[in-house]
C-alpha cells in the first residue's frame, strides 16, 4: 500500500465547470444513476461547480454549446467505460477522470484483456469464447471442471454472469449472457475467496475481501443485499497483502489503466492470485469497494471525489 500523496489543488475553481456524466443507456444504468447522486452530493459539498448529464449525448450537447471544462466520468458499461466516451472526449480536447480511450477499450473486453495476462505472467482462470455464431459450448466442459461461469465479454457489475454447477444448467447460462453481448466466455472455475484492489493515482488501496451466502459475487450480492460482508483489513499477513498489491499494479499496468480503477482477483488455497478483471471506472455507490477501502486510509468519500476528480488535471 502507497503513502497517500498530498492533494494537487485545494482550490476548487482549478477544476472549472466539470460535467457529472451518470445513467446511459447500458445495463449498468442503474448503478451508475446511484453512484451518480452520492457523487453529486460530494462534489457540491466541496465547492466545486458542476452540472449532471444524463448519458453522453446530453453531455456533448452542452460541450458544443461551450461551458464544460471537464468531465467526471461515472458511466458504466458500453458507452462509457468502454472507450467510446474517452475517444470522442479526446477529440474535443476535453479533459476526463480515469483512463484513456485504448485502456479503456481493452479492460472492458474480458477476453483480450486475459489474452495480455496470459502472455505477460498474470495468472487468470483459463477459458474459451464463443463467438456470435459458435455454439459448441461442449468444448469448455471437456476441457474444465465444473463448477464454471459463462460471462458477457464487454459487461460489468457481474450482470449476465451466471455459475454453471451442473450441465444441464449451461444452456440457461449461455442464452442469459447472449442477451448482453454476441460473445461470451465459459470460464473455469477457481476455487478461493475474493479479493479487490482499488488504486488511485498510483497509490493502492488496501485490499478488501468479501463473503456472501450466495453462489458468487452477483449483481444481488454486490448492489441489494445486506447480507455481504467486507472485510478490510482483509486479513492476510502483511507481506502477503503487499505482494498482492504489487501484482495487482502490475495487472492494472499491463493494461494501460490510468487514473484510478478496481482489481478482481481470487486468491486460491495455496495462496495463488487469480485475475479476473480490472474495472476502469467503479462503483461508487454506498455498497462499493473503492469508497469502503480508500475510507480504511482515512480518505473520506468527499476526499475521494475530489482526488479522482484530480485525475484529469
Amino acid at each position: 500500500m502507497s503513502v497517500v500523496p498530498p492533494l494537487k489543488s485545494l482550490d476548487a475553481a482549478a477544476f472549472g465547470r466539470v460535467g457529472l456524466v451518470i445513467g446511459g443507456d447500458s445495463a449498468e444504468r442503474e448503478v451508475s444513476l446511484n453512484g451518480g447522486k452520492s457523487v453529486a452530493a460530494a462534489l457540491e459539498r466541496n465547492g466545486i461547480d458542476f452540472r449532471v448529464f444524463d448519458g453522453p449525448a446530453a453531455l456533448f450537447e452542452a460541450l458544443q454549446a461551450g461551458g464544460i471544462d471537464r468531465v467526471f466520468n461515472l458511466l458504466h458499461g458500453p458507452d462509457g467505460e468502454d472507450g467510446s466516451l474517452q475517444g470522442a472526449l479526446q477529440l474535443m480536447k476535453v479533459p476526463v477522470t480515469g483512463a484513456d480511450l485504448a485502456s479503456s477499450a481493452l479492460t472492458m473486453d474480458k477476453v483480450r484483456s486475459k489474452w495480455v495476462w496470459e502472455r505477460t505472467g498474470i495468472a487468470t482462470p483459463p477459458f474459451e469464447c464463443f463467438g456470435p455464431d459458435e455454439t459448441d459450448y461442449e468444448r469448455a466442459l471437456d476441457q474444465f471442471e465444473l463448477p464454471l461461469f459463462v460471462k458477457p465479454t464487454g459487461l460489468g457489475s457481474s450482470i449476465g454472469v451466471s455459475k454453471v454447477g451442473r450441465k444441464s444448467e449451461l444452456q440457461a447460462a449461455v442464452d442469459l449472457a447472449r442477451k448482453f453481448g454476441s460473445s461470451i466466455l465459459i470460464e473455469a472455475g477457481i476455487s478461493g475467496k475474493e479479493y479487490f484492489a482499488g488504486v488511485l493515482g498510483r497509490m493502492t488501496l488496501p485490499l478488501i475481501r468479501i463473503e456472501t451466502p450466495r453462489e458468487f459475487y452477483d449483481y444481488e450480492a454486490k448492489y441489494e443485499s445486506d447480507s455481504t460482508q467486507y472485510f478490510c483489513p482483509c486479513g492476510l499477513a502483511q507481506d502477503l497483502e503487499s505482494e498482492l498489491h504489487s501484482l495487482s499494479l502490475k495487472a492494472y499496468d499491463l493494461l494501460g489503466v490510468s487514473g484510478w480503477g478496481r482489481v478482481d482477483f481470487l486468491l486460491d488455497e495455496t495462496g495463488k492470485a487469480w485475475f479476473l478483471e480490472v474495472n476502469t471506472t467503479p462503483g461508487m455507490t454506498d455498497h462499493s469497494l473503492v469508497p469502503q477501502a480508500a475510507a480504511e486510509i482515512g480518505i473520506g468519500f468527499d476526499e475521494l471525489v475530489w482526488r479522482i476528480l484530480e485525475t484529469s488535471l
